[in-house]
């Protein structure tokens, strides 16, 4: 803030000075932006949509984390179908609370009595292993080797989030005779 004797030496020192009559005011110029790479951005985005098309998460490879198994002769579609939980759940066991031994003869148990009575989707809830003592899914190891070895089992894959997630699979049958 000025003081009020400054201000009266500045009205002085101006004096009848008068503003100038139309003045030609220009704005400075900005500086123009950088020259967007548009053939870069399209030849990327292509390239993008490229790579997408030709992946699909039904074709991703196993992590170790998720089970996934389709027989051989049997077409990818019926995995795809199974995996995005089209498939018609049947029948379920749960093996939470089961060793491996119990585990093994209620898988058996299951499999047969579940193809003999002609279904062909059923579920195994093997669980997510938090209640083991490495906090690691012991069953669920075990249930890729049991079911691979069975005649009836055509495919397998990890249930959606609905049907138990990563604690749970969803295993398509042979379809049997009643």
């Amino acid at each position: 803030m000025s003081k009020p004797a400054e201000n009266e030496d500045f009205r002085r020192a101006v004096g009848d000075v008068e503003p100038l009559a139309g003045a030609r005011r220009r704005e400075p110029r900005r500086a123009k932006p950088e020259p967007a790479p548009r053939q870069s951005r399209a030849d990327e985005r292509a390239a993008l949509a490229e790579s997408l098309a030709a992946w699909s998460m039904d074709d991703a490879l196993e992590t170790g984390e998720e089970l996934v198994y389709l027989r051989d002769g049997v077409s990818r579609q019926v995995l795809r179908k199974l995996r995005r939980g089209q498939w018609v759940v049947q029948e379920s066991r749960d093996l939470h609370g089961m060793n491996r031994l119990e585990a093994a003869g209620s898988v058996a148990e299951f499999l047969r009595d579940s193809a003999k009575r002609g279904l062909r989707c059923v579920r195994i809830v093997h669980g997510k292993g938090r209640g083991s003592r490495n906090r690691e899914p012991v069953l669920k190891g075990k249930l890729r080797k049991w079911l691979v070895l069975r005649d009836e089992v055509l495919a397998f894959c990890q249930a959606p989030a609905a049907h138990g997630g990563g604690g749970a699979l969803l295993v398509l049958l042979k379809a049997g005779r009643r």
